[in-house]
């Protein structure tokens, strides 16, 4: 524990909720600096604004590898992310040193789950395309076979990734009269059963599902996992979602398999570069939604993942629990 008046030092890598800012300044143990922007910390700011602190909340956007960790130097003992995940830290750097980290899952769980429904539904049902129609004054008569997409009554759907947030997702689409639920994974799981889940291989999933929910963590396993030999072995009238991690995916045979009409239709909440630069190939496709990453933007689930990223940040910094820390 450090001395009495002397306070350690913070780094906060982007203005977050007041939430979190709350819980810090209450606590009085910190002095806390901050990148006050809405937009990310530029490179040099990091490595500047690090140096000996004691503790650093950082966001997925902030690349802390064994560079930053030397500039913070020898002070560092606890870094709290605010997320689910944590590809974006040097987990065997941060290891060696001894640094506990601390990340925000669950929180996120339902907001996540309900994004990946939203966008299920938006892009299985065509509704950007509607929206715009109606904009551009392409909607005339009623027509039978206009704007027409798939439904998910008697659907067969396979989530990838079987998880927290996958088992959220699955049990949000049941109710629509889903009949089959197909998961793989690395092991089959004893919850899968609320679900009436079928644990199966990865390729009898993507063979037989008309929905496909991409929803697992990023590992060198699965990154790239989706590409021309998993698409080629959809249903051409299947649709692909992403809210994971967008390094999943080969966008470049994504692209491919929409604009060839090999699979039906794509929604991704998640890409590589994030943000997508606007001349993007897969931007000019009608049967392809992107969303800028938003799976737990509500404003309840932010403010208390701002909370218990600043609550990690406190047990780092004394020693004592950190409420979601990190198996390292």
């Amino acid at each position: 524990m450090q001395s009495a008046g002397k306070l350690m030092k913070v780094f906060i890598t982007r203005r977050i909720p007041q939430e979190g800012m709350k819980i810090l300044s209450a606590a009085g143990v910190c002095e806390v600096s901050q990148w006050d922007s809405d937009e990310p910390v530029p490179r040099a700011e990091l490595l500047k604004g690090i140096q000996g602190a004691h503790g650093l909340l950082c966001l997925l956007s902030d690349k802390i590898d064994a560079e930053v960790l030397e500039a913070a130097g020898p002070n560092l003992k606890v870094i709290s992310t605010l997320s689910v995940g944590f590809d974006h830290l040097a987990i065997d750097e941060i290891k060696k040193r001894g640094i506990r980290v601390g990340y925000t899952p669950d929180v996120l769980t339902d907001a996540t789950a309900e994004l990946t429904v939203a966008l299920l539904l938006a892009t299985a049902r065509r509704l950007p395309e509607g929206v715009e129609e109606v904009k551009n004054g392409g909607w005339s008569s009623w027509k039978p076979l206009w704007l027409c997409g798939y439904g998910l009554s008697g659907s067969t759907v396979g989530i990838i990734g079987l998880g927290r947030i996958g088992m959220a997702i699955a049990q949000r689409l049941m109710p629509f009269g889903v009949k089959r639920l197909l998961y793989s994974g690395r092991t089959a799981k004893p919850h899968a059963a609320e679900v009436n889940g079928e644990f199966v291989p990865l390729d009898t999933l993507v063979s037989e599902s008309d929905f496909i929910v991409v929803s697992c963590s990023l590992t060198p396993e699965t990154q790239g996992m989706c590409d021309k030999s998993f698409f080629s072995k959809m249903k051409p009238t299947a649709v692909f979602i992403n809210t994971s991690r967008g390094a999943v995916v080969n966008q470049e045979h994504l692209y491919e398999a929409l604009s060839s009409g090999q699979i039906a239709a794509a929604g991704l909440d998640v890409t590589t570069p994030e943000p997508l630069p606007t001349n993007h190939q897969l931007l000019t496709l009608k049967n392809c939604v992107v969303l800028p990453h938003i799976g737990s933007a509500t404003y309840s689930t932010r403010g208390v993942m701002s909370a218990l990223a600043a609550r990690n940040l406190l047990g780092g910094l004394q020693g004592t629990d950190m409420p979601s820390e990190l198996t390292l």
